[in-house]
């Protein structure tokens, strides 16, 4: 059952007459899902206020930070060109089981939808379209836990978590691909867009935000 959390103020990040730019909760969808039910999500509680919001790029549901919504038909394409062609830098903070024995490494596993099991996502060699993360150990914690910072080079739905998963280190609170323990370690995913970088394309000036996690 589809629960967001209570709307209280939107958390906006950046704003000009082009794009904005705001902390999304976990649980709360960035665009509406099938049925009347779930229809409250970012983009409804962001027209709300801005009517002529339009949708950029998404965020898990249950993945917190960074997303961007153009304010025009025009930004929402260059956004979306900026995003196509790899030129928009992200950053995310994760807390995940066990303690990661690698500074820094790269997962390429290719992804595809699995379909029997939708939403969920699985590695498949033959065909699977390619898929890498680039993560970086930031601590290990006493708990027997790390937060590693992670880069998507590609964009595959769930990419992160599954990467992480096939790493046998998963996201904590991660439902779909955790362990047992790692599922009940939090009761939401601890997953952050924290950071974003890229040129803006009507003033060409680097935007480069910095949100911080609420888990650490």
């Amino acid at each position: 059952m589809y629960n967001p959390p209570a709307h209280q103020s939107l958390d906006i990040l950046y704003q000009d007459d082009y794009l904005i730019i705001v902390n999304k909760p976990s649980g709360l969808l960035s665009v509406p899902g099938r049925g009347d039910d779930k229809q409250d999500c970012m983009l409804s509680r962001l027209q709300t206020e801005f009517p002529d919001a339009l949708t950029v790029h998404r965020l898990d549901m249950s993945t917190s930070g960074i997303l961007i919504f153009a304010l025009n038909k025009a930004t929402q394409r260059d956004l979306g060109s900026l995003f196509e062609n790899r030129k928009i830098y992200k950053r995310y903070l994760a807390k995940v089981q066990g303690k990661i024995g690698a500074k820094e490494g790269v997962i390429e596993q290719p992804l595809i939808t699995d379909w029997p099991n939708r939403p969920k996502q699985k590695i498949d060699y033959a065909i699977g379209k390619p898929s890498k993360t680039r993560y970086y150990l930031k601590t290990h914690n006493p708990d027997n836990t790390s937060f590693v910072l992670l880069e998507p080079v590609t964009g595959r739905s769930h990419q992160l978590r599954v990467h992480m998963s096939s790493l046998g280190h998963p996201i904590l609170g991660d439902e779909l691909y955790g362990t047992t323990m790692s599922k009940n370690a939090s009761d939401r995913l601890l997953l952050h867009a924290e950071s974003i970088e890229f040129t803006h394309p009507v003033t060409h000036m680097c935007i480069s935000l910095d949100c911080s996690a609420d888990f650490v």
